[in-house]
C-alpha cells in the first residue's frame, strides 16, 4: 500500500512498503481520496511538533468507508466522511456536554495502525491521512453528503473547522462587532468566511504577502492590511476604525483571531483590540514559545481577555455536516481554498509550494 511515512531527520518517505492492520470492533477502515497538506504536517518534518517514527503523516483527508468494525453502527460501507483528528472517547463528562475538544483521553494518542518495511508505524494525529487507507476510531469518521467534492471536503477536517470554530464555537462572534484576521492562509480564510457568516460588520485581514488581498475578500474581509508596509499592525488596525473619543481609548476591534503562531503576531492581536475585546490564539506555536506582555494596558481595567482554540472548539459529528450542507447552499466556500491539486508522488513540490507562502491550501491525490 502506498503512503507518506515521516521516519526522521525531516525525511518524509513516498513509500508503497505499508501495510495496514484489521479494524477493531469500534473502529472503521477507509479508502483515502483526497488528503489536505496542512502546515502541521511541515512541522512535524521539521521538528517543531514532535512524534515517534516512523509515523504515516497527514491528518486532514476524506474518503470511502471501505470496512467497519464489528461493534460500528455510525457509518456503513460505501459512506464518504471526512475524517476527525479528535479521537474522543464520547463518554467522559466534556464528551456528554458537547465539547469532544476537552476530552482527555483525545490527547496524545499513539495509534499503531500500520507496519512499515515490517517496523511498527504509528498514525499522525490518529489520522494517517497520507496513505490509500487509514485505520481510525468510528468516533473519527464522519459522514457527509455525497454532493461535496472530496477534494474540498478533505479541507473540512482541520483548516476549514480549525478557523471557522474558532470564530464560531470559541468566540461565538455576535453580528455588528469587529475583527481581525492575522494571517491569511488555510485557516486565516476560514475564520474569515465564518466573521462573514457571523455577521461581523468589519472584518481586517493581516498578512505579510500582498497578493493574498483578492482572495481574502473574495471569503469576506472588508480591509486587507500588508504588515510589511505599516510601522505598527496594531495602529494601522485601529486607523481603520472610528476613533472612540478618548486618549485613553482610542478604540479597536472587538475580536482578533491570531492563525501564525508566532507569538509577536499574538502580541498586536491583543495590541488592535478595543476595551471589552478578545484575541483568540489559533496557530500552532513552537511548543517552548512563550508570551510576554504587560498586564496592565492589556488586560486589567480595560476588559480585555486571550483566549486558547484547540480544534476550532470542534463539535464534527455536528459542525462537518452542517459545513457540507452551508457549502451546498453556496454560503461556505470550500472549492476555492484549493489552490493545487497533486497526487502524493509529488509532496515534495507541494512542500515546495507552501514554503513560499503564496498558496491557500495543496490538497494531495491519494
Amino acid at each position: 500500500m502506498r503512503g507518506i511515512v515521516h521516519i526522521g531527520e525531516g525525511v518524509a518517505d513516498i513509500t508503497n512498503d505499508l501495510e495496514i492492520r484489521e479494524p477493531k470492533p469500534h473502529e472503521v477502515v477507509v479508502r483515502v481520496v483526497n488528503a489536505g497538506v496542512c502546515h502541521s504536517d511541515l512541522s512535524v518534518l521539521d521538528g517543531t511538533i514532535t512524534f515517534p517514527t516512523p509515523c504515516v503523516m497527514g491528518h486532514e483527508g476524506a474518503g470511502v468507508v471501505e470496512e467497519i468494525g464489528s461493534a460500528v453502527t455510525s457509518v456503513e460501507i460505501g459512506d464518504h466522511v471526512v475524517i476527525s483528528t479528535v479521537a474522543n472517547c464520547g463518554r467522559c463528562p466534556a464528551c456528554a456536554a458537547g465539547h469532544p475538544t476537552h476530552c482527555g483521553d483525545s490527547i496524545g494518542k499513539f495509534r499503531a495502525g500500520y507496519k512499515y518495511k515490517g517496523e511498527t508505524a504509528y498514525s499522525f494525529a490518529t489520522a494517517s491521512c497520507f496513505a490509500e487507507r487509514t485505520i481510525v476510531e468510528a468516533i473519527q469518521a464522519v459522514k457527509i453528503s455525497k454532493d461535496v467534492p472530496l477534494s474540498s471536503a478533505c479541507l473540512i477536517g482541520c483548516g476549514v473547522i480549525t478557523g471557522m470554530g474558532s470564530v464560531l464555537n470559541r468566540a461565538k462572534v455576535q453580528a455588528g462587532e469587529t475583527a481581525a484576521v492575522f494571517g491569511v492562509g488555510g485557516v486565516g480564510l476560514n475564520a474569515i468566511q465564518a466573521l462573514r457568516l457571523a455577521g461581523a460588520k468589519r472584518i481586517i485581514a493581516v498578512d505579510t504577502v500582498a497578493g493574498k488581498a483578492d482572495l481574502a475578500e473574495k471569503f469576506g474581509a472588508t480591509d486587507f492590511v500588508d504588515a510589511t508596509q505599516v510601522e505598527s499592525t496594531a495602529q494601522a488596525i485601529k486607523d481603520l476604525l472610528p476613533k472612540a473619543g478618548s486618549m485613553f481609548s482610542p478604540g479597536g476591534v472587538d475580536w482578533a483571531f491570531e492563525c501564525t503562531g508566532v507569538p509577536a503576531v499574538l502580541i498586536d492581536a491583543l495590541g488592535c483590540l478595543h476595551w471589552g475585546g478578545n484575541a483568540v490564539a489559533v496557530g500552532v506555536p513552537k511548543p517552548t514559545a512563550t508570551l510576554e506582555v504587560p498586564i496592565m494596558g492589556n488586560f486589567i481595567y480595560i476588559d480585555k481577555g486571550l483566549m486558547g482554540c484547540r480544534y476550532g472548539s470542534a463539535r464534527p459529528h455536528h459542525d462537518f455536516p452542517m459545513i457540507a450542507e452551508l457549502y451546498t447552499q453556496g454560503k461556505v466556500l470550500l472549492d476555492e481554498l484549493v489552490s493545487v491539486i497533486q497526487p502524493m508522488a509529488e509532496f515534495n513540490d507541494v512542500v515546495a509550494k507552501m514554503h513560499t507562502g503564496t498558496i491557500a491550501r495543496a490538497v494531495l491525490a491519494i
